[in-house]
């Protein structure tokens, strides 16, 4: 595991490049994370799937977007086109170390930033999607409620949803969550859906979570599934047992989509 800062534009990335500990590499896989605070309730599995998957003969390399962790800048930075261009950067970087098949595994909103940075890229890749969010703008709307439900605890009602709006539309930060989150971040996030890149067809390994040892993919993510097949994807869609740790009250893991990422994932390897 080897820690460093990745020079961008005028700042700095904090980055952790995980060797692959068995030669020739089998792949380059770039970690996106999800979005405020899903974000750091995910950094253990995050890190321990990292950690697996340089064992088994991955490269892995994780990166604090711009305003996030120890990267530079405050959230209040951040837009979603600087958050894709953090991606490039980081793709090129991770391919100058590891020439090998790229792969990006996206969390949650991790997965609608992988999905567009990829079309951004000249070659192919690989995804792995963890619980991918089908649309920025439902997104969006689930995280003001956050801001409603905690004025609604704290007896203060301080702005709904068409105040957040006018906020933003008049080119004002909102705070929500504690986080203060720019209008061009919001526009991008709200603008994305979770579509195929064109001319990138590939592997996808494609893990939703449930409590449930029975459960399958809600009829919206089939379909969405069944989407990037019809276009040339390889698609290895599945449900595993295990915590929403992405937003449980208490650090989880789910070490049975450990396990199973990294089958898939060497499956099509």
């Amino acid at each position: 595991m080897i820690p460093f800062f990745l020079p961008v534009g005028d700042g700095f990335r904090f980055c952790i490049f995980h060797e692959a500990q068995i030669h020739p590499a089998k792949g380059a896989v770039l970690y996106v994370p999800p979005f405020a605070e899903e974000m750091n309730k995910s950094r253990r599995m995050a890190a321990r799937q990292a950690r697996g998957l340089a064992a088994a003969g991955y490269c892995v390399l994780q990166m604090d977007l711009l305003g996030c962790g120890d990267s530079s800048g405050v959230f209040q930075d951040a837009t979603w086109d600087l958050w894709l261009n953090d991606l490039l950067h980081a793709c090129e970087h991770l391919k100058s170390r590891c020439d090998a098949p790229l792969t990006l595994w996206g969390l949650r909103a991790g997965c609608l930033l992988a999905a567009q940075a990829a079309a951004g890229l000249s070659e192919s890749v690989n995804f792995i999607f963890w619980q991918p969010v089908l649309s920025g703008k439902q997104h969006w709307l689930q995280f003001m409620r956050l801001k409603m439900a905690s004025e609604l605890v704290s007896g203060s009602k301080k702005g709904g949803a068409d105040e957040i709006r006018q906020a933003l539309g008049a080119g004002q930060s909102v705070d929500i969550a504690g986080y203060s989150i720019a209008p061009g971040l919001v526009q991008g996030l709200e603008s994305t859906e979770l579509l195929p890149p064109a001319g990138k067809c590939s592997q996808v390994v494609w893990i939703e979570l449930s409590s449930r040892s029975d459960a399958t993919l809600s009829p919206v993510a089939q379909k969405r599934v069944q989407a990037w097949e019809e276009v040339g994807y390889r698609m290895h869609a599945m449900v595993v047992t295990g915590p929403a740790f992405w937003q449980t009250t208490e650090i989880e893991d789910a070490p049975e989509l450990l396990l199973k990422t990294l089958d898939a994932l060497d499956s099509g390897s």
